[in-house]
């Protein structure tokens, strides 16, 4: 293999990349140098190094992952006579203690960094494995080759044949074993009766098909058979052995047919490469990829493996998966410490091992606070539940850390089905939603997958990662409701109520994305946006009222989300916009709901009553559904109760509902007292809206008059009453 020809300056900066890809190089020319054999110098063989050095490098960095060019490397040592088996084992140790300290900066996780490091060390080794197998295999079985060949020459040389053959056979790195063609094994050398346990009566005389292994590669006998035949000249396979002692023997062996001089079958070759302790070191390096540091429980790159296996079966099978997330695992990690929070996760794990060991099922855990358990068979509707069961049931017990008995839930997302209609990263996307269902609900419960809350769910989130660019883009817009006098019947001004135009959904209400706003924080700069342009729509209005007086100004009422009423540029905002506009302070009144007010102390009003100081009215929206101390009142800076719908709803009917006229009556006079107006919300009907009246409302709003739409189309109706 030859490395790449980059220029290795000398005058790097020894703090930047090539200064610690030369460290790198160092370290590991000094490991692997004593163990080469080379005519190279300790420097030169340095230099040598370093391209290879920066291949690891860019190979642990490289997006989308490929640890192809670890197996280079490999080979590349291989090429540099870096051959003997203690310069394989020095330089994966290097690689594992270096790789990642020297070269392992950038985005990466640290977590993600070591995993890489991981299978780049997997793929050097299988590369210096190969290559080395190769070179020996290629030289050794050449000479055997030729060894043999030369038994049959003429007599006058079968003593030098016969010399050359022993050196051969007997001082090969590899087990060499030859047998006839009935499966008897002949002759053995050394290497081989070693790799069997050492006792070569235990070798020589046996029969090749004793050497049956239960995981045996499939087919294998077969090409013994074709080769014995004469069908096939040589064949190349992976191969357990049992030794002496019971354990297992992991070769690379290569069978070649050997023929007498007329082109017939004489003889089998065996050349056995002994790939134990490689194997052990694959099944490590596997086993670190794919389980969890912390607990040992398979990690999120293993499961996804045995849930990808699970989803094709196909055949009727079916599937259950259930996805744990503790509940306030927060809380214990900031009180307790990560160290106390990890011992907790490692008990965790234990408990959840034990709820899965029945076939078919699996425990992992995919990060965090957060495990996995699968389930598959014929019973899965079933079984998972009784799962889920278990999980809750062996929570429940507190966990004893340093004294204190910690309690611990979770929730848990469950999805369940038959195999093939989805994608592993669907079915796990389910679960996630689902479980965040459950913790909704109060935690410490378990929850079924919803296709339909599942559908929500998802456009949920794409309306939130939508919000930030739909303001750029403009897509939302204001309609306007008429706010009526009850006395007179004139329109007494509108409110606000902002709209989303989305290319995908079409025109989406508030109930949709404002608690999406509020979640994300973006409902300050959305709130901001719509006192602006319902400010702006005021002041045209005012400027479009006949100057004879006879229409009175239109107010405009502007909602606050609670998150707005914590910004602490609340004040000043509106102070710019209506500044900005040119519109009177007594033109606004921006609408609090009761819930947002309850318990508020003196910080949470003070921006109220300046605003209120100013002249801007302040209306309490929703009253009557917060359960809220009527005594209140007193303190809070509102001029305007905003009678919620549920309060007016039978007076729909007729009669109206005694009950309910009292109710009102009461706030009404209550209100009243106060020098507080009182607006009604939802009225439908005529005799509504004239029962109000009697009761002595102020003003009122609801399809009755008109429904939200167009500013233009409000500015007619105030228009027709003036006339």
């Amino acid at each position: 293999m030859k490395v790449p020809s980059q220029a290795v300056g000398s005058a790097a900066d020894p703090d930047g990349l090539e200064g610690r890809l030369r460290r790198f190089a160092t370290i590991w020319s000094r490991a692997i140098f004593p163990v080469t054999a080379t005519s190279l110098t300790r420097v030169e063989f340095e230099e040598h190094l370093l391209p290879l050095a920066r291949l690891l490098s860019d190979a642990l960095h490289a997006r989308p992952f490929d640890s192809g060019a670890a197996q280079g490397v490999g080979a590349a040592l291989v090429e540099a006579h870096c051959t003997d088996p203690d310069a394989l084992s020095r330089t994966l140790g290097v690689v594992d203690a270096y790789l990642v300290l020297y070269c392992g900066a950038g985005d990466l996780p640290a977590e993600e960094s070591r995993a890489r490091c991981a299978r780049l060390q997997h793929a050097l080794a299988a590369g210096f494995a190969h290559a080395l197998r190769e070179r020996t295999l290629s030289e050794q079985e050449a000479i055997a080759r030729s060894a043999l060949t030369a038994r049959s020459d003429a007599m006058e040389a079968l003593h030098a044949t016969e010399t050359r053959f022993k050196a051969v056979f007997e001082g090969a790195a590899v087990g060499i074993g030859i047998a006839d063609l009935e499966g008897n094994v002949l002759e053995v050398n050394d290497t081989l009766t070693r790799m069997f346990g050492g006792l070569e009566h235990h070798v020589r005389g046996r029969k090749v098909s004793e050497w049956a292994h239960p995981e045996d590669r499939p087919g294998v006998w077969d090409l013994y058979g074709e080769l014995v035949r004469g069908e096939r000249d040589h064949f190349r396979v992976e191969k357990p052995f049992y030794r002496n002692d019971g354990t297992a023997l992991w070769t690379n062996l290569t069978v070649s047919l050997l023929r007498d001089a007329e082109g017939r079958p004489q003889y089998s070759l065996a050349l056995m490469e002994d790939t134990t302790e490689r194997r052990l070191l694959n099944l490590r390096l596997r086993y670190e990829a794919t389980h969890d540091a912390l607990t040992g429980l398979p990690n999120r790159t293993l499961f996804f493996e045995r849930l990808e296996k699970a989803l094709a079966a196909g055949d009727g099978t079916r599937f259950g998966l259930c996805y744990l997330d503790l509940d306030g695992f927060k809380a214990i990690n900031d009180s307790l410490g990560h160290a106390a929070g990890d011992r907790l996760l490692v008990e965790i794990a234990d408990r959840l091992q034990s709820c899965a060991t029945a076939p078919g099922e699996m425990v992992a855990r995919l990060g965090g606070d957060e495990f996995v358990a699968l389930t598959t068979g014929p019973d899965t509707q079933h079984e998972v539940g009784e799962l889920a069961a278990r999980i809750l049931s062996v929570l429940a017990s507190p966990v004893t850390l340093d004294g204190r008995e910690i309690s611990v839930r979770g929730s848990v997302g469950i999805v369940e089905g038959p195999a093939g209609e989805r994608t592993a990263a669907e079915v796990l996307r389910s679960a996630d939603i689902t479980m965040y269902r459950a913790k909704s609900a109060g935690g410490n419960r378990y929850e079924h997958a919803d296709p339909e809350a599942d559908a929500r769910a998802i456009t949920r989130h794409g309306l939130t990662t939508a919000l930030p660019t739909a303001l750029e883009r403009g897509e939302f817009f204001i309609e306007y409701q008429p706010l009526v006098r009850l006395g007179d019947g004139s329109v007494h001004g509108a409110e606000a109520l902002v709209r989303w135009c989305h290319p995908q959904h079409g025109v989406l209400g508030p109930d949709r994305f404002i608690p999406l706003a509020e979640h994300t924080g973006l409902i300050v700069p959305l709130g901001r946006w719509v006192l602006q342009e319902a400010v702006r729509q005021a002041r045209f209005w005012h400027e479009q009222a006949p100057l004879d007086g006879s229409a009175r100004p239109l107010r405009i009422n502007v909602n606050l989300s609670p998150t707005q009423l914590h910004h602490p540029g609340l004040v000043a905002d509106t102070v710019d916009v209506l500044e900005r506009s040119g519109l009177e302070p007594g033109a606004l009144c921006l609408e609090v709901t009761e819930s947002a007010l309850i318990g508020a102390d003196e910080d949470l009003l003070k921006p109220l009553r300046q605003l209120a100081e100013m002249g801007v009215d302040i209306a309490l929206d929703d009253f009557g559904t917060g359960y809220s101390n009527l005594a209140n009142l007193r303190r809070l800076p509102v001029s305007v109760l905003k009678l919620d719908r549920s309060f007016t709803q039978g007076m729909q009917q007729h009669p109206a509902d005694p009950v309910d006229i009292k109710i009102v009556e009461g706030i009404v006079s209550l209100a009243h007292s106060l020098e507080l107006a009182v607006t009604v919300e939802g009225v439908e009907t005529g005799a509504q809206a004239e029962q109000l009246r009697e009761l002595g409302c102020d003003t009122a709003q609801g399809w009755y008059y008109a429904r939200p739409g167009p500013p233009d189309r409000l500015h007619a109706l105030s228009l027709a009453d003036a006339v």
